[in-house]
């Protein structure tokens, strides 16, 4: 099965043709962070207007490069949500009219699901079922994945997602948008113990994560520097240092109490921020230390991209997922109202 996925539930346009035979066929991805990035933050109204004059044309390129006829296409996924609702709008008018016009079925993913099987599109993809870090700028949740669709939330954010806390720590440091990666660069500069950042929520039972607390913690922790020394590019690099090395040690410590209380030995981290190197490095070394696996996407397929919606809807598809023929998107959507299919 060949199906044509499109991403765009941000700031984002991402196509791809994944067939459930071969694997990723072809994939292209367009950015809009310059678009953005003036106003330090994603423009609803800009992000919306520039997939309308980006995805058809990307559909018809990607398709021609990779000499793909439209009558080699067996179905359409599209993101359906959680997402900006305009976005989500682009993508979903034109999945269900293409699939209208070229008279095969569509079905809407959710954008979560896609990262949480982005994985899969490795050489050694993990098997079910196994625990899910989802972790990005809007959203921070621990989920048990049982089978395709049969997911159990575990934990979550009760504020700030952790991409959310690196951009607004980046922006606080005077670092440029889109924050993650700037304050990951940053860091590796950084003096290790210089600054000791707290760990939200890890001396308390359960597994929901708190970031707005290290939020405020940074900020005051630039105010006394500035008071008393300046904020010199050392000390920047000092707080990136200390603020990463937080998030990261809190992630790892919500990961192992999740493994523990599963009992599963599979550990997957997806959404942007599972790009993050230190991230990586502290999970393999603690699902080492519990004799257990972690698997992740290369760096490109952690960001929102096509190729992870075109995976999650050929295997919904490939399960027998049908939907009526209408443009539904759901801006809001937690993962465990997604039918569970086997």
């Amino acid at each position: 099965m060949l199906v044509l996925g499109i991403e765009t539930s941000c700031d984002e346009t991402g196509i791809a043709l994944y067939d459930t035979e071969r694997g990723l066929v072809a994939d292209a991805l367009h950015s809009q962070i310059d678009l953005h990035v003036e106003f330090g933050g994603v423009v609803p109204e800009l992000a919306s207007r520039d997939h309308i004059r980006k995805t058809l044309p990307m559909i018809r390129q990607l398709m021609a490069e990779a000499n793909i006829d439209k009558n080699a296409i067996d179905g359409i996924a599209y993101t359906a949500g959680p997402g900006l609702i305009g976005a989500l709008l682009v993508g979903a008018s034109l999945g269900r009219s293409l699939a209208m016009a070229w008279n095969v079925p569509a079905v809407g993913v959710h954008h979560m699901e896609g990262h949480l099987l982005a994985p899969m599109l490795e050489d050694n993809p993990p098997e079910f079922p196994f625990v899910a870090l989802l972790v990005s700028g809007g959203h921070t949740q621990l989920v048990e994945v049982k089978q395709l669709g049969d997911y159990t939330l575990l934990g979550e954010s009760l504020d700030d997602a952790a991409g959310e806390a690196f951009d607004k720590a980046a922006k606080m440091l005077g670092l440029p948008y889109p924050g993650g990666p700037q304050i990951a660069r940053l860091a590796k500069s950084g003096v290790v113990g210089r600054f000791d950042f707290p760990r939200p929520m890890v001396n308390r039972p359960g597994l929901d994560f708190s970031f707005s607390g290290l939020k405020t913690f940074t900020k005051n922790t630039i105010a006394k520097c500035v008071s008393e020394d300046g904020l010199n590019e050392q000390t920047k690099a000092d707080i990136a240092c200390a603020f990463e090395e937080a998030v990261v040690s809190t992630l790892a410590i919500k990961c192992k109490r999740a493994l523990k209380q599963t009992g599963l030995k599979r550990l997957i981290i997806a959404g942007g921020v599972s790009a993050n190197q230190r991230l990586r490095e502290a999970l393999e070394v603690m699902t080492a230390a519990q004799r257990s696996q972690v698997f992740y996407a290369r760096p490109e397929y952690c960001t929102d991209n096509g190729a992870m919606i075109a995976l999650a809807g050929a295997l919904r598809l490939e399960a027998g997922h049908v939907e009526a023929l209408e443009v539904k998107v759901k801006p809001r959507w937690p993962l465990e109202d997604l039918e569970k299919l086997a």
